[in-house]
């Protein structure tokens, strides 16, 4: 899970880097990037938004004791 954060990150900045670097948008280019925004725009989400503390609160309670009453 980590990894292909990692790679599609480093993809989206590559091909970033790339199209500043060439001046060149081909039509085909265009798709790529939006595929590369949502899908980095998905990573970041859960990694900082909501779905990265629902993660936190399920793996906490996995952790938890149970409350025993007497």
């Amino acid at each position: 899970m980590y990894s292909l954060g990692a790679l599609i990150t480093l993809g989206f900045f590559a091909t970033l880097a790339f199209l500043i670097v060439s001046g060149k948008f081909p039509e085909a280019v265009n798709l790529v990037i939006g595929t590369l925004l949502t899908t980095f725009g998905t990573v970041v989400g859960y990694f900082f938004g909501s779905s990265k503390g629902s993660a936190d609160k399920n793996e906490m309670i996995l952790n938890s004791t149970p409350n025993q009453q007497p």
